[in-house]
């Protein structure tokens, strides 16, 4: 389906791919939403009226470029301040009590955890529950943040749900993310809908207002088992060799390299910290050499005041500027300020032409305008049909403002039959791109900085709001730091329980959303009796769960499983199957699998012998082996000896080699000699 394709009259099919509806398993699988005709309403005579939109008649559709609210006041409780060197907290007035405690508290818990001071964490602690009593909603969040998580207080999802709600109420985000969360867990989407109805409309309005906002990837910082480097390297900011040859091809003059820089740092990427003076300082250079994105977001900077002061006449100019330049996004800008009319005259038939000259050059954001125009009858007639088709159309190509607007329709039941649960799913998809996710950033840099304890609140944090990535991220950095991941338990750090019961339920989450990884970890868990009891039956329904997102080591554990009657029945033909299964998804697999169906083989055709005996105890072996490996060969000591010592045989080795080397020479010398000596001519 093209952008220009014509829309056919009367009832419609149309495939609707949105790549990001659910957060992605490590395959990054898209998810697909088919709208079929069952989800649109057979009888539309009465979709035109007013009255039955359910839509709010004086919310504004086309928002207030809130983009440049400080984040603030887009995510009361922010912790920006801690973080963000052009954040307007740290430069406010006088606040109140329990403000000033939260915030003394944050702060304090934020050093606590990097340093590892178990008093600074209980003091922070007491703080933050002082501004809580107090009534401060931020605090409210935090605390619920500690239950929830079992953080210098005892683990009590009762209570962490309460405190989240009291924050919800007074206008906490955050704690509108945790319960949204929690609800969809627990698949109540009723509950669910309304918060992220509300984390949806501030997600948009925080939005760029001519072209669409780059989504906010979180950076999964491992793969598999082992730390993502290729990912972590694209990460450090300025100290990315990568970004040190853009930053020098822009002092050289190269325009394409001075947008890149102005975009990382305009919207905080690549691991740069968000910073508008150098991305409109970037941007003002490219400008000069006529590159036309800068022209076009030198609109948007000026339209919203990011780091300039707000002036609509300027935007206007740079807009109708980038336009000229065939960036057809602009049109979306210079529309926007008629239809609003900021520094122009409200005329609507401008802002009608200029959108239909965004969505004419295939422009997503042309349509979606065009969209609310007609949802709303602004310069045209009220049309919601059309309004629909043109929201499907660039919700198509991912505009979460579009699929914003397909959410309400959803949830309202207009045109669309209501449908609660896809109103949720497609609410949380543009409500987790809301300033919050500005959290992601601070845990990787962070990170890539070593501060592996404040990384880990930091992405336990987002945990608690539903993002898989954070909550992997975090069961990750348990799993491979250990005891050095400063990990909090209820009181002082984690013990070795409650650091494992911390990360299984991370992980169970994250399996749960579609990472196969998780899923498999769950199983080993339980198999192994790693910080849990063992369980087979457990370790087999996790197993299966990861079987099913296509993870071949899964198939080959439920096929061994089968095979030794571990958890599931003993069944040797259901056994193969799992085994020749994981080596169709997985070449890789052929020797083990080869290995697995040779001892199979043995089973059924020398039941009860001594071969099964010696294969059914080779795991007890092989675990005796790998203990005394690790506590012999790679104690630092030993090691050392054995380094030595195997130093010692190798020079030994090569002496004795050359000793031999040297009677050979010696032997054929002396033979030569004596052939000379009978008079035999030597060879040439």
């Amino acid at each position: 389906m093209t952008m220009r394709r014509r829309f056919p009259n009367g009832k419609f099919v149309i495939s609707l791919l949105l790549l990001s509806l659910f957060p992605l398993s490590l395959t990054a699988r898209p998810f697909v939403l088919i709208l079929s005709p069952d989800y649109f309403k057979d009888d539309f005579s009465s979709a035109d009226d007013p009255t039955l939109l359910g839509f709010d008649a004086d919310w504004d559709d086309f928002g207030d470029s809130d983009g440049n609210k400080p984040e603030e006041e887009l995510d009361p409780g922010s912790w920006s301040p801690f973080f963000e060197s052009d954040s307007e907290a740290t430069t406010a007035g006088p606040k109140a009590d329990s403000e000033a405690l939260y915030y003394s508290g944050v702060r304090m818990l934020m050093s606590a955890v990097s340093s590892g001071d178990v008093r600074a964490m209980e003091d922070a602690a007491g703080e933050i529950e002082a501004a809580a009593e107090l009534g401060y909603p931020a605090a409210q969040s935090v605390l619920g943040f500690f239950y929830g998580m079992g953080l210098m207080r005892e683990r009590s999802k009762g209570k962490a749900v309460l405190h989240h709600h009291f924050a919800a109420e007074g206008g906490n985000m955050q704690s509108k993310m945790a319960l949204a969360y929690t609800y969809t867990r627990q698949d109540m989407p009723e509950n669910a809908v309304e918060f992220y109805a509300d984390l949806a409309e501030v997600a948009v309005n925080s939005f760029l207002i001519s072209k669409d906002s780059p989504d906010i990837e979180l950076v999964r910082i491992h793969s598999g088992a082992e730390e993502n480097k290729e990912a972590l390297r694209k990460s450090r900011g300025e100290e990315d060799e990568d970004f040190q040859i853009l930053e020098y091809q822009g002092q050289k003059g190269n325009a394409g390299a001075m947008y890149k820089i102005g975009l990382f740092y305009y919207f905080g990427l690549r691991g740069l910290r968000r910073d508008h003076a150098k991305a409109f300082s970037w941007f003002s250079k490219a400008v000069e050499k006529g590159e036309a994105r800068s022209m076009e977001l030198l609109g948007e900077i000026y339209a919203r005041g990011a780091g300039v002061e707000r002036n609509y006449t300027k935007a206007l100019e740079w807009f109708t500027l980038a336009s000229k330049h065939q960036l057809y996004s602009a049109y979306n800008g210079m529309g926007y300020l008629y239809v609003k009319g900021y520094g122009v005259e409200k005329n609507y038939t401008k802002a009608k032409e200029y959108f239909e000259k965004a969505a004419n050059n295939e422009e997503v954001g042309g349509h979606y305008n065009l969209g609310v125009m007609y949802l709303k009858g602004i310069g045209v007639k009220r049309d919601v049909k059309l309004a629909c088709k043109c929201f499907i159309l660039a919700a198509s190509n991912g505009q979460q403002k579009a699929i914003y607007q397909l959410a309400k329709m959803f949830h309202a039941g207009v045109l669309l039959k209501k449908n609660i649960p896809m109103a949720a799913a497609l609410y949380r998809v543009v409500a987790e791109q809301g300033p919050w996710i500005s959290l992601s950033r601070w845990a990787l840099e962070s990170y890539l900085k070593g501060d592996i304890g404040k990384a880990l609140m930091l992405y336990s944090r987002m945990a608690e709001m539903g993002y898989e990535v954070a909550q992997s991220n975090a069961a990750w950095i348990l799993d491979k730091y250990g005891e050095r991941s400063l990990c909090v338990g209820e009181s002082g750090f984690c013990t070795d329980a409650e650091r494992h019961q911390q990360a299984h339920s991370l992980w169970w989450q994250a399996s749960e959303q579609g990472n196969e990884h998780a899923a498999l970890l769950i199983g080993d868990a339980y198999y192994y009796g790693r910080g849990i009891a063992k369980d087979y039956e457990r370790a087999a329904e996790a197993y299966m769960h990861a079987k099913s997102q296509s993870n071949a080591q899964a198939m080959f554990n439920l096929g061994y499983m089968h095979e030794h009657g571990q958890g599931l029945p003993l069944d040797l033909h259901l056994a193969k199957r799992y085994y020749d299964e994981a080596l169709e998804h997985d070449p890789a697999a052929k020797l083990p699998v080869t290995i697995a169906l040779s001892c199979l083989w043995i089973r059924k055709n020398y039941a009860d012998s001594f071969l099964v005996q010696m294969i059914d105890s080779l795991p007890e072996v092989l675990l005796k082996l790998e203990t005394w490996v690790e506590n012999v060969l790679l104690e630092e000591g030993n090691a050392t000896i054995l380094t030595l010592f195997a130093c010692l045989l190798t020079v030994l080795y090569l002496r004795e080699r050359q000793r031999r080397l040297a009677g050979v020479i010696i032997g054929e010398v002396d033979q030569q000699l004596h052939l000379n000596e009978r008079g035999v001519p030597a060879p040439n």
